[in-house]
């Protein structure tokens, strides 16, 4: 809606901005994990915090869930696995719900991020859930958190409309 809608403006056209808004930022208690939950661009926000970590050597545990169509499609993908790679406190699960279109090969996981990969976590302190994504993805996250038992006051979230 929002790309389609800037798409179809002419060159020189006029457009007010406002923004960005929002505080996601990541919690002070560093024995609590920390799940990131995102859906496409949805990962733009931990972008920072997962680069920053890799740089700091960050002492608690941080795990990103990461789900798009296709492996073509999931921005910052490789960027993420090596930042994985390199700090054994970050973890990234990403998963792939239409890999039938894709023309990358991809050996890792395929489906919605649900709560039985969410419950493979297993921390043994509760997280601090982040979930970020389309108002859709983001509703259906909330609510499978809170069916798994996820207190609301453990769930931050942003949603990003129109993109």
């Amino acid at each position: 809606m929002y790309k389609r809608a800037l798409g179809a403006l002419p060159a020189g056209a006029m457009v007010r901005i406002e923004g960005p808004f929002g505080s996601l930022t990541l919690h002070s208690d560093r024995t609590r994990p920390a799940v990131f939950l995102a859906g496409g661009i949805g990962i733009t926000p931990f972008m920072s915090m997962l680069r920053q970590a890799a740089r700091d050597g960050h002492a608690r545990d941080l795990i990103l869930m990461y789900s798009n169509r296709r492996p073509e499609d999931a921005a910052f993908l490789d960027e993420l696995q090596a930042i994985a790679k390199q700090n054994k406190g970050v973890r990234v699960i990403a998963t792939m719900t239409d890999i039938a279109r894709s023309k990358r090969p991809w050996d890792g996981r395929v489906g919605a991020i649900n709560d039985a990969l969410i419950a493979s976590v297993n921390a043994d302190v509760t997280p601090v859930y982040y979930l970020v994504g389309p108002p859709g993805l983001v509703e259906a996250l909330r609510d499978t958190l809170n069916r798994m038992g996820i207190s609301d006051d453990d769930i931050r979230s942003e949603e990003f409309y129109g993109y």
